[in-house]
């Protein structure tokens, strides 16, 4: 089974009412429990007043931060207006552009890929899954730092379609 099939198993999992799923084939076994039986508790903290003098730095470095994260959303709209196609991690995990520190990359800014090449590797909970592309083209940009955390959906490569 694949990590994105089993993305979207444990996806269909989560939606469903179901509180524990057991697969097993030939090829593997699957278990999955929901732990919902688990009570929340909200904690209630007091809040503290501050003097006026020092509440006006957090708000100058909230909009700066503002304003650094809305530059990331308009370099996002522009690779879309070139045409550019963009591969996404299936998965949660830490984001590995060689198979070991030796070895070289899977692939670099200007290579040439074809659909199902390996372009990286994601390790989630010790299980390193070959990421395979998608698509063919040229890759363009590397969006994610070698040995680094990746969210699911998150933009990992921009391609021009050949």
């Amino acid at each position: 089974m694949k990590a994105k099939e089993i993305q979207e198993l444990l996806d269909f999992i989560a939606s469903s009412g179901l509180a524990e799923v057991n697969i097993e084939t030939e090829q593997f076994k699957i278990s999955v429990k929901k732990h919902s039986d688990i009570p929340t508790r909200i904690i209630e903290s007091p809040v503290q007043q501050i003097m006026s003098q020092p509440a006006n730095i957090p708000a100058v470095q909230t909009s700066s931060n503002q304003s650094s994260q809305e530059s990331p959303k308009k370099t996002e709209e522009s690779p879309k207006d070139k045409g550019y196609i963009t591969i996404k991690s299936p998965m949660i995990g830490t984001f590995y552009r060689s198979s070991s520190p030796d070895t070289p990359a899977f692939i670099n800014v200007g290579d040439v890929i074809s659909s199902g090449q390996t372009v990286c590797i994601i390790e989630a909970m010790k299980l390193f899954n070959e990421i395979e592309s998608e698509v063919s083209g040229k890759v363009v940009k590397i969006l994610v730092e070698n040995a680094t955390p990746v969210e699911y959906d998150q933009p990992l490569f921009l391609i021009e379609p050949k």
